[in-house]
């Protein structure tokens, strides 16, 4: 008797294609939606999401083993990773694993977040097992519902300036104390809330991120800038102004980060790497 599983060639090679590359074939980019507070599933899971949302925005108090300076994933990662051009977290468990150039490996989600924490915090890993890495987890899976296995979405990242233009920090340093001062201060330690906390984060200084941070890179900062601030003043800089600010800013004094040594060592560094 037959075989009634029996798959014929044709059909078995066209699903052995769609199985390798399916992700590829998908890797359109969607629109960032954010689901609505209302899906979120009832239960431990939905614990763990509300956890992993409060942990994004009060990082510093909920995690002061881990994070080594004044801020919150949320001073980056804007509403909690909700927004396009602010690192949003939507859609990232769709995407990760995945090859990142400045550690020259395919990094899991977990090593995504503890590098953050490293270098973005200044501060320590957190227990790949623990309760609140999986609660960040879990809030980044709820975040990245009905996003398909290897797309994008649209607003991922940062955002981008155009790296050919020459950073005039003397510029920055004016357009800073214009623009910036008035809410991260004039020598870049931020607006102290009373609490221990802060209104507007430090932006250069020990309270800051390292110098292995995304942020510390000029481009990246101004593309962040250029998009986001100042607060409430979205697109306001031109692509010059932006750069030129972000280049004054990363170049203040900050903590060091050791790894940062180890960046690119398989090639791919930027013009604006810090190592």
């Amino acid at each position: 008797m037959k075989n009634k599983l029996a798959v014929s060639r044709p059909v078995l090679v066209s699903l052995l294609v769609c199985l390798a590359f399916g992700p590829v074939l998908a890797a359109e980019p969607v629109p960032l939606v954010v689901p609505p507070d209302s899906t979120m599933p009832a239960g431990p899971e939905g614990e763990a999401v509300r956890l992993g949302r409060q942990l994004m925005i009060d990082t510093r108090a909920q995690l002061p083993r881990n994070v080594g300076n004044g801020l919150n994933c949320s001073n980056c990662h804007l509403g909690a990773g909700t927004q396009a051009g602010a690192g949003p977290f939507v859609g990232l468990t769709a995407v990760f694993p995945a090859y990142r150039t400045r550690d020259g490996q395919i990094d899991s989600l977990q090593e995504r977040i503890n590098d953050c924490f490293q270098r973005s915090m200044n501060g320590q890993a957190l227990t790949w097992n623990s309760k609140e890495m999986n609660a960040m987890l879990m809030y980044m899976r709820w975040l990245s519902t009905g996003v398909p296995v290897g797309s994008a979405v649209v607003g991922r990242g940062m955002g981008a300036v155009d790296t050919s233009l020459t950073p005039d920090r003397a510029r920055g340093s004016q357009l800073y104390a214009a623009k910036c001062a008035s809410c991260h201060g004039a020598q870049g330690a931020g607006t102290p809330d009373g609490r221990g906390g802060y209104v507007f984060p430090p932006v250069w200084g020990p309270k800051s991120f390292n110098v292995g941070a995304g942020m510390a890179r000029t481009y990246t900062a101004a593309a962040f800038i250029k998009g986001k601030m100042p607060l409430g003043q979205n697109n306001s800089l031109s692509e010059q102004e932006a750069i030129d600010v972000a280049d004054f800013l990363t170049h203040q004094p900050r903590p060091a980060f050791a790894g940062a040594a180890k960046d690119y060592a398989t090639g791919g560094r930027p013009k604006d790497a810090r190592n």
